[in-house]
């Protein structure tokens, strides 16, 4: 029995993403899993996987299930169970040995479809025998004067008495007149028989040709069909090979999202026992080159708890002899090391083009607060390496935790406590508040006056200008949901893991002065969001009291000059002229 994996189906996400998934189950394990994301070629590759890991694991229960059975030693059998137990640990314990034996750089052909089409060919169905045309029957020979029959026998006497010759004469001319006509009616009847079997075979015929005309126009829709759909599994076929190639080259031309889907087949890669969680986020700055990845780490609980199996015979029970608490402690301490130190590893042997310069990974658990009853997850792990650095350590004889911390990596001296750690580098990128973005700039001339335009295509706009100052240093810039509010308008994440953090941004397109209060709000948000700095930018100016507010805060204030100062620097022109502004604001 083997694991079986659905076809692929898609779906969209509120903001118009398209989505994947995919159901990889298993009937003997009693076990099935949906695999989901945007990219089609990975999680095919994951479901791949899981399938292998669970034929692998139905494998070994159906052997185990035969040795129970076949075995009448049962010491023997709680031996063999005993092997698997501490195998079972030793893998645990070889976690960070395991992954030297591997080439972890990805196989990009791997991924390419070169499955043969499952539906055969339509065979045409015989023909049915053709019926046999009948042979004209062959007529007995037409009577002739000449035939000895009607020769009249003349003897002496005869040709004598000439009365007696002439009465045999007519006797043999009757006799054949008489033969000649009913040669005639045995003539018309075999030829009206004739025309009857040709007349039956003519229809049998012709149904027959009906026959063999629809057994070949049935193939011929089958085979047109068949013909299309492996026509169109190729097309399918190579468009998915195609995007694959698309993949590699964008890979080699080391562009963010190919470098983050082959980071992200790596750790699909990499095998752990089923019962780890295995679940990551990647985020890479292709500017600084840094990749960060959120990996969940296995619980405690996940970790094989028996080391030895003993058969009591006095009891005739099998007794499992469980690891101490101090025992599964120091397994589990190490394994978190080891994966850690691993997945660094993994995703340097795999970055053949040089994309990553360093690496930050958190480790992060989730597990019951014994104090509240509740779920949390937590950070409890934190390092970066620098490539260079990694490379130049020898992996075959280090030991995982006097690496990490070699390394200065940040976590508790006891993993097992789950005692929360500050991440190196985090970068939280999600909030509901996001909004899909338009560009505004390209459609500016020194016409259009800013003070009077759109109020949502200038805070577009206003995005769009701070997302141009922040690409050089990889920052990201996102639009919050409209509320014509003194809310946030846009905020910018800088990933720089120095001066970088969240930055909230407020867009004013006003044809008065921005007075304190506005400067004020401005204060509160950014310190209710928790960003590094707060900016206003309005089409306006502001009042000598705005400026004196914002003095010695983590604010900053442009005016109307500012942004058309910020436009002219990104190429474009535009125009602020308050007085028509409140005129066109006041006609509509």
């Amino acid at each position: 029995m083997k694991a079986k994996i659905s076809e692929p189906q898609h779906y969209y996400l509120k903001n118009g993403n398209l989505r994947y998934t995919i159901t990889v189950k298993h009937d003997g394990l009693l076990k099935f899993k949906d695999i989901k994301g945007s990219d089609l070629n990975i999680i095919k590759q994951k479901a791949r996987n899981q399938a292998k890991i669970w034929d692998k694991q139905w494998i070994k229960q159906v052997s185990g299930k035969n040795k129970k059975q076949i075995l009448v030693d049962l010491t023997k059998y709680a031996k063999q169970q005993t092997k698997e137990a501490q195998l079972a640990i030793k893998n645990i314990n070889e976690t960070l040995k395991h992954t030297l034996r591997i080439n972890d750089a990805v196989d990009w052909d791997s991924l390419k479809e070169k499955s043969d089409y499952d539906k055969p060919k339509p065979v045409k169905r015989k023909y049915p025998k053709e019926p046999v045309k009948p042979s004209e029957t062959k007529l007995v020979p037409k009577p002739k004067e000449s035939d000895d029959a009607y020769q009249p026998r003349i003897s002496l006497f005869d040709k004598i008495f000439s009365s007696l010759k002439e009465r045999k004469i007519v006797k043999a001319q009757g006799l054949l007149r008489a033969d000649l006509k009913e040669w005639e009616k045995y003539k018309q009847k075999t030829l009206e028989h004739d025309k009857r079997q040709l007349k039956d075979y003519e229809k049998k015929l012709e149904t027959w040709k009906e026959k063999v005309r629809a057994i070949e126009n049935g193939y011929q829709k089958k085979l047109e069909k068949w013909e299309k759909g492996l026509h169109d599994f190729k097309d399918a076929q190579n468009e998915a090979n195609k995007k694959v190639d698309k993949l590699v080259e964008k890979y080699r031309n080391r562009e963010p999202d190919a470098i983050l889907k082959c980071c992200d087949l790596v750790l699909t890669n990499s095998q752990y026992p089923d019962e780890f969680p295995q679940t990551y986020k990647l985020d890479y700055n292709a500017e600084t080159r840094i990749l960060i990845v959120e990996y969940a780490l296995p619980r405690i609980e996940d970790l094989p708890k028996i080391k030895e199996v003993k058969y009591v015979k006095s009891q005739d029970d099998f007794k499992e002899v469980k690891l101490s608490e101090r025992e599964i402690i120091k397994i589990y301490d190490s394994l978190l090391y080891q994966i850690a130190i691993r997945t660094l590893h993994e995703l340097y042997e795999a970055d053949i083009v040089n994309a990553l310069e360093s690496i930050v990974f958190n480790g992060w658990v989730k597990s019951i607060d014994k104090a509240t009853g509740k779920k949390v997850n937590a950070c409890i792990m934190s390092v970066q390496a620098n490539k260079t650095e990694f490379e130049d350590i020898n992996l075959k004889h280090v030991d995982a935790k006097a690496c990490f911390k070699n390394l200065k990596g940040i976590g508790s001296s006891k993993l097992h406590s789950l005692a929360p750690v500050a991440p190196i580098l985090k970068i939280n990128k999600k909030d509901a508040r996001f909004v899909s973005s338009y560009d505004v700039a390209d459609s500016l001339d020194d016409t259009v006056n800013l003070a009077a335009m759109d109020w949502a295509d200038f805070e577009h706009l206003v995005r769009e200008l701070f997302e141009k100052e922040f690409k050089q240093g990889g920052g990201e810039v996102n639009v919050t949901q409209a509320s014509r509010d003194g809310g946030v308008d846009a905020i910018a994440f800088d990933p720089d893991p120095i001066r970088g953090g969240k930055i909230v941004i407020q867009a004013k397109r006003y044809t008065n002065t921005v007075g304190v209060s506005a400067v004020r709000d401005l204060y509160g948000t950014t310190v209710n969001e928790g960003a590094i700095k707060g900016i206003l930018i309005t089409t306006s100016d502001y009042g000598p009291d705005a400026y004196e507010f914002a003095k010695g805060k983590p604010l900053t204030l442009l005016s109307g000059n500012n942004l058309l100062h910020l436009l002219q620097k990104h190429g474009h022109k535009a125009k602020i002229d308050i007085q028509e502004a409140k005129q066109l604001l006041a006609d509509q």
